[in-house]
């Protein structure tokens, strides 16, 4: 993805130019490309070892302004390195398309060395041959050093400052180390203890003088921070706070002298790092040993000179120039030193925010970033409430059913004010409870002195006092000037009181949340309501019939509602008819044009018609559907006219011959499990989408032997962005062998399991139908000569067959209805004339001759001696009807195997008498 508004000449790339042109002087020759990003993993410079590896950067859009970010082209080395926050080391063949799976690349993310946050990252990145796991410590120091030039940025003042420091750091002997503060890459432990420093410098800056300090770290470690004044030419006083560690625990980047290669001297942090030679000074014991790539760097060990301040051993911290590690950490002026670092990190925070919060139309999720946000940099502890009518889309309505917690984030241990999903009542005179009732954010600075509240609520009183909470806001979240819910933020003795700054601060935030989570919900409910018409266009459940074994799945998109839908149609002559399709487009229109098309299917099957002649019909009503949007007058034109075409499949299977008959019209083709445990993709021709018109619809014939598994699926089974159509039909065919002595549901499930995406971007349905076949004791043919005569001896071979089946109830209404069918075929047909009873969960009487007339319903007049006879057949069968074949046609009736069926007679005429009166060829 391309991006023109990158700042290609920014403060990161003016401070890692230098940096990158030593990097690629370094790797001449190497086959070696460094890459650097932005904060998006959108590419900034590119500098290679070799030239001819640009050919290979250019073939991948390696290119300034294209985004590399994980959710744009999954994991790779700038945008991991920027997700995880943390340096990566990431091998292509693992993750990586074809195109790059011989890489490996190593990528570090670049931080702001005065807040911490990430300001973008360096990758390297060469074939997997040439790799070296060293490749994460040259990235590791190449980082470093731009974060020192990002240090040489901050403003002339301070720099003025930061001189005056060095200055009196040289008259007192050798040039020291000089950083910004330690830059956590190990866990959030260390992060807690950079806070607990800043915030502590803030407080020696502030107080404008010089002042010895112990700081309480993790792990019952300490620091000693000190501070001392400094003067700048222009005569500006300042502080400058420098802390001194005495196990190693924080490591730092030194300026000193460079050698005859122009390295800059370091000393590496954390189990990762690499230094070009080993360091015998400062150096930790869990640090790995050095691997030197490409020259070497002169590497010195800065000695900490003495001064009257560090001389005699401090409190608490006893200092000695072999054990204690010592950067400067703030330099500012008092007062406005400690304002200047908090607008700083607020500024950060709302940043981090603005890219961290929102980032789904999730309302839990929203919820939950918004207190990860929070938490551990402003809150020790941040929980937030809902109504249950938000989370499922609904307008808030009134919060005095209680709210739900559906998101919470804490430092603290065994704080458990109520856990997610618990349902809260907030009593009115509660912060929560004020907060609902005026629509206004809540301050308590000091709980100590406002705990009158708690008896209201004496358990979570408790609870908040054993927990050291000292200080609380509680904001409403609102949104179109209406609460949704509250987010209470809670401090513990780690961290100051809240503030009034802190409100505003917090009020920003929960702002922004609060839009995200509205639009969340909005979109949650317009979601259910897409996807339940949706469903209630879908069949609810599957016929009853005797050819199929049959098994569904229907899994909506993640993101709005697609166009698939699939059916089972009961055919005449114990067939059944299967289908799966899917409407181009997304949400309600195409929704609503699946349903047209379904109940357009429907009908079509009642005409019994092949399938390429249904698809044909299918083709023209949805040229029609496009033709009507196209010419629709109104705004909400140009939303439908998008909506272009469909897809569809039509299968018939007749479990009397094993055979199956499908067409298909720009759908993915079906696959075959044979009972043998074979999977086959049979060769269905392919014809257009519908919608384009004017193409012909090919069917074809396939043999499918008793307990094979048809399994019909839409695209959105096998193929999306991260997966190609080929791989898809290969997990699919790896799921589906062995499903030879699996159920259909059994199978739908494996299949599911399987091939399903982690986030499906597009609708899927899946059918599964193992095949039965009609047992042939269940079928009778007879062929019957053109002569009205022969209309008794098939009449009367037809009754003892029903007496065999046991259905002698239904014998007489039999007789009718086969004596009218087999005279209309004699009188007005052509020969080959045959007769087929079918006993399966009904009767069917099929009678078949070689012409094309079809027989039709009317009402005879009084004076008509004929037209009786199929207002008869009308009457005494279930339904009936004529489909047409290559050789002729086949007329057909259905009559229901239960009691009394014979009794649906007109008037009470007994069936003998009607026999007489309208087989007028046989009298």
């Amino acid at each position: 993805m391309y991006d023109s508004d990158v700042d290609l000449h920014g403060r990161l790339a003016q401070a890692a130019t230098p940096v990158l042109d030593e990097l690629e002087a370094r790797l001449s020759g190497i086959k070696v490309a460094v890459v650097l990003g932005d904060e998006h993993a959108r590419v900034l410079q590119r500098r290679v070892g070799e030239p001819a590896l640009l050919r290979g950067l250019d073939d991948n859009q390696v290119l300034p302004g294209f985004e590399f970010s994980e959710q744009a082209i999954g994991t790779n080395g700038l945008g991991t390195a920027l997700a995880e926050r943390r340096p990566v080391l990431v091998w292509g063949r693992e993750h990586y398309p074809d195109s790059m799976s011989g890489l490996v690349c190593a990528g570090s993310p670049i931080r702001d060395p005065i807040s911490g946050r990430v300001e973008g990252v360096l990758n390297l990145a060469c074939l997997d041959k040439f790799a070296d796991p060293a490749m994460l410590g040259v990235a590791v120091n190449a980082t470093d050093r731009i974060e020192e030039c990002l240090l040489e940025q901050i403003s002339q003042r301070e720099q003025a400052m930061l001189r005056a420091f060095l200055e009196a750091q040289r008259q007192g002997g050798e040039v020291g180390a000089v950083t910004a503060q330690p830059i956590d890459r190990a866990g959030p432990i260390l992060t807690h203890d950079r806070l607990r420093l800043l915030e502590k410098a803030t407080e020696l800056i502030s107080a404008g003088q010089a002042v010895v300090a112990v700081v309480p770290l993790s792990g019952g470690r300490t620091a000693t921070l000190v501070s001392r004044v400094i003067e700048n030419p222009a005569g500006t006083r300042g502080i400058a706070v420098e802390a001194i560690l005495t196990d190693g625990s924080f490591w730092h980047v030194t300026s000193g002298s460079r050698g005859d290669h122009g390295g800059a001297s370091t000393t590496r942090r954390g189990p990762l790092a690499r230094a070009a030679t080993p360091v015998p000074v400062h150096q930790p014991p869990t640090a790995e040993p050095a691997i030197a790539v490409g020259p070497a760097s002169t590497v010195s060990a800065p000695r900490v000179p003495e001064s009257p301040l560090t001389a005699a051993p401090l409190p608490g911290a006893p200092v000695s120039d072999t054990a204690a590690d010592r950067w400067l950490l703030a330099v500012g002026e008092p007062g406005v030193g400690r304002l200047a670092v908090k607008a700083r990190e607020r500024l950060s925070l709302i940043w981090e925010a603005g890219s961290r919060v929102g980032t789904s139309l999730e309302v839990t999720r929203t919820a939950q970033e918004l207190a990860e946000v929070a938490v551990p940099r402003f809150a020790d502890f941040v929980a937030v409430d809902l109504p249950d009518p938000v989370l499922r889309g609904d307008e808030p309505g009134v919060l005095d059913a209680g709210l739900r917690r559906i998101a919470l984030a804490t430092t603290l241990r065994n704080f458990d004010l109520a856990d997610v999903g618990a349902l809260t009542h907030p009593p009115p005179t509660t912060p929560q409870g004020r907060c609902l009732a005026d629509g206004r954010s809540v301050l308590e600075a000091e709980l100590d002195t406002t705990f009158w509240w708690t008896p209201q609520d004496p358990e979570r009183g408790r609870r908040v006092r054993e927990q050291g909470i000292h200080s609380l806001m509680v904001v409403p979240m609102r949104a179109r000037d209406v609460t949704l819910g509250v987010a209470s933020f809670y401090r513990s003795r780690r961290m100051g009181a809240f503030e009034e700054d802190d409100l505003a601060l917090a009020e920003e935030l929960v702002g922004r949340a609060a839009v995200c989570i509205d639009n969340a919900r909005r979109f949650t409910r317009e979601h259910i309501m897409a996807v339940t018409l949706q469903r209630s266009l879908l069949p609810r459940r599957l016929p009853e019939q005797d050819a199929l074994d049959v098994a569904w799945r229907y899994l909506p998109a993640e993101a709005g509602v697609g166009g698939d839908w699939f059916d089972v149609i009961p055919l005449p002559g114990a067939r059944v008819a299967l289908v799966v399709g899917d409407v181009v487009g997304h949400g309600l229109h195409a929704a609503a044009t699946m349903g047209r098309l379904r109940t357009a299917v429907l009908n079509f099957s009642v005409l019994d018609l092949p399938p390429d002649e249904l698809l044909a019909h299918l083709d023209d009503l949805v040229t029609r559907i496009d033709n009507e949007e196209s010419t629709r007058d109104g705004p909400e034109t140009h939303e439908c006219e998008a909506v272009t075409g469909a897809t569809c499949l039509y299968a018939i299977y007749d479990p009397v011959t094993g055979a199956c008959t499908m067409a298909r019209a720009g759908h993915v083709g079906p696959a075959v499990v044979h009972p043998d445990g074979t999977v086959t993709y049979p060769d269905v021709p392919v014809s257009p989408p519908l919608g384009l018109g004017g193409h012909p619809f090919e069917t074809t014939e396939l043999r499918l032997p008793e307990s094979s598994q048809l399994v019909l699926y839409t695209d959105g089974l096998i193929e999306d962005r991260h997966r190609d159509l080929q791989a898809g039909l290969d997990e699919l065919q790896g799921a589906l062998e062995g499903a030879a002595g699996r159920t259909p549901e059994e199978t739908c499930q494996a299949v599911i399991d399987t091939t399903l995406p982690p986030h499906p971007s597009d609708d899927i349905a899946l059918l599964v139908a193992r095949t039965r076949k009609l047992s042939p004791s269940k079928v009778a043919h007879w062929d019957v000569l053109p002569d009205p005569a022969a209309v008794a001896s098939v009449r009367t071979e037809c009754g003892a067959q029903l007496q065999a089946w046991g259905l002698e109830d239904i014998g007489y209404t039999t007789e009718l209805i086969l004596s009218e069918l087999i005279t209309n075929a004699i009188k007005y047909g052509t020969p080959p004339i045959t007769v087929r009873l079918l006993h399966s969960r009904s009767l069917t009487c099929e009678v078949s001759d070689g012409s094309s007339t079809s027989p039709h319903l009317r009402r005879a007049a009084t004076t008509d001696e004929g037209g009786r006879g199929l207002f008869l057949v009308a009457q005494f069968a279930q339904r009936w009807g004529t489909r047409y074949n290559p050789r002729g046609k086949v007329i057909w009736a259905e009559q229901p195997l239960h009691d009394g069926a014979a009794a649906a007679t007109m008037d009470d005429t007994p069936a003998d008498t009607l026999l007489a009166q309208f087989d007028d060829l046989t009298l």
